[in-house]
């Protein structure tokens, strides 16, 4: 077991990062991590992490109304399913998350938090869009409200980044999440392709883990190239849907698109507080999110099904675009309801977890029908008989025979 899934691992690191603050200086540390980090009291897990938010939303978030992930909760919420968050780290403390959240790791980071602590604010959204619980008072959930999160810090500051030195980190990410059981894995990020992140990957895909990430947002000035790890195969790459159900124009294009998830206008829990941050460009990265907590569903509802399969089902129940499949959204809006309950397979191949075909009904008049028909029978056969014989009878008559009698001849 690792070292921060131990007893006491959190208070070791809290007197860790005290005794990095005795010698640093206050400034030092905030240009350090990219931000104010307040200093916990004793008491505290981990220190308060990041922006506040506003007040929550009174009416349910467009994105939700759209997927309707609640259809999909008479089978499941997605309880028993770890989804690792590879992000900017999760804070822990809003109400939306509050026992949700695992202990995680740092990566490249100074001070080691177990992932807990969100500086800028987005992994913590990625995570209540996620599995974000129910019962807060708000009308806003998660998609999986059971699920459990694993923060894996390995971004400061950068939602997105190409630093050559970042696919490494992710990569270790990736097979730390895999070593401590998720069961999916969301990468809302970017960055270049890198051995070490295929490898990575792969390694994800061969132990039957579910990989989702982001396949990216156009920058300014430059044309669609493939993100990684989205373009890898495998990977089940994420473009991002408006309310109308059109492309949003800053989702890459790409043939290895996979699939579509709500990608503009999004709302999600701020990491410091109980307050609600807006994301009115929203981006490929909250879009990434939303398939995640499907897959996190589907993993729960379907716990014999591999990864693959996992891929296969959120693919062939989505709503797709008019031609079926296209560059732009792959098979269109990922589907909750459909992706959890529909039977896929064949009459000859039956999908896992399909009922088998019912027994005929039992029929209560069956004796009277079998004599109905012996009867019918039978009175076939005795017309055909008297039809027979009548002709016979019709020709003695006109000879005067008559039935019983025998002629006999006289004496001349």
């Amino acid at each position: 077991m690792r070292d921060s899934l131990r007893p006491g691992a959190t208070e070791r690191r809290v007197r860790a990062g005290h005794r990095i603050r005795a010698v640093l200086s206050g400034t030092a540390v905030a240009a350090l991590l990219g931000g104010a980090l307040t200093v916990p009291s004793p008491a505290v897990a981990a220190p308060k992490c990041g922006p506040t938010g506003g007040p929550a939303p009174t009416e349910t978030p467009w994105a939700l109304s759209r997927l309707d992930p609640a259809a999909a909760w008479r089978v499941g919420k997605g309880a028993g399913t770890t989804v690792a968050v590879i992000d900017s780290g999760v804070s822990p403390s809003h109400p939306l998350l509050r026992g949700r959240v695992l202990p995680g790791e740092d990566f490249n980071q100074l001070v080691r938090l177990q992932g807990q602590c969100d500086l800028v604010g987005h992994g913590t959204m990625v995570a209540g869009i996620i599995a974000g619980r129910e019962g807060t008072g708000s009308p806003y959930t998660g998609i999986a409200p059971e699920a459990r999160i694993l923060p894996l810090r390995v971004l400061a500051e950068n939602k997105e980044n190409f630093d050559p030195d970042v696919p490494g980190e992710i990569g270790k990410a990736i097979r730390w999440a895999v070593d401590n059981d998720a069961g999916v894995i969301n990468l809302s990020l970017v960055t270049l392709d890198d051995p070490a992140l295929k490898s990575a990957v792969q390694y994800a895909l061969d132990k039957d883990v579910v990989v989702v990430a982001s396949a990216g947002n156009r920058q300014e000035n430059r044309e669609d190239r493939p993100a990684y790890p989205a373009a890898y195969p495998g990977v089940i790459a994420v473009a991002g849907l408006d309310e109308q159900g059109g492309h949003v124009g800053s989702s890459v294009s790409g043939d290895y698109v996979d699939i579509a998830g709500p990608g503009l206008n999004i709302v999600g829990p701020a990491p410091q507080g109980s307050g609600y941050r807006a994301e009115p460009q929203g981006g490929t990265s909250f879009a990434t999110a939303y398939v995640s907590g499907v897959a996190a569903l589907v993993r729960a509802a379907h716990p014999d099904i591999s990864a693959a399969e996992v891929a296969h089902r959120l693919t062939r129940t989505a709503d797709n675009p008019p031609d079926g499949h296209n560059a732009d959204v792959g098979y269109g809006m990922v589907n909750p309801y459909r992706a959890v309950t529909s039977l896929l397979g064949t009459r000859a191949d039956p999908p896992l977890g399909a009922m088998p075909p019912p027994a005929p009904p039992t029929d209560p008049l069956a004796w009277q029908r079998t004599v109905a028909i012996w009867v019918a029978v039978v009175g076939g056969l005795l017309a055909g008989v008297l039809l027979t014989l009548r002709p016979i009878l019709v020709r003695g008559r006109r000879r005067g025979w008559r039935p019983g009698r025998r002629d006999v001849p006289q004496d001349a």
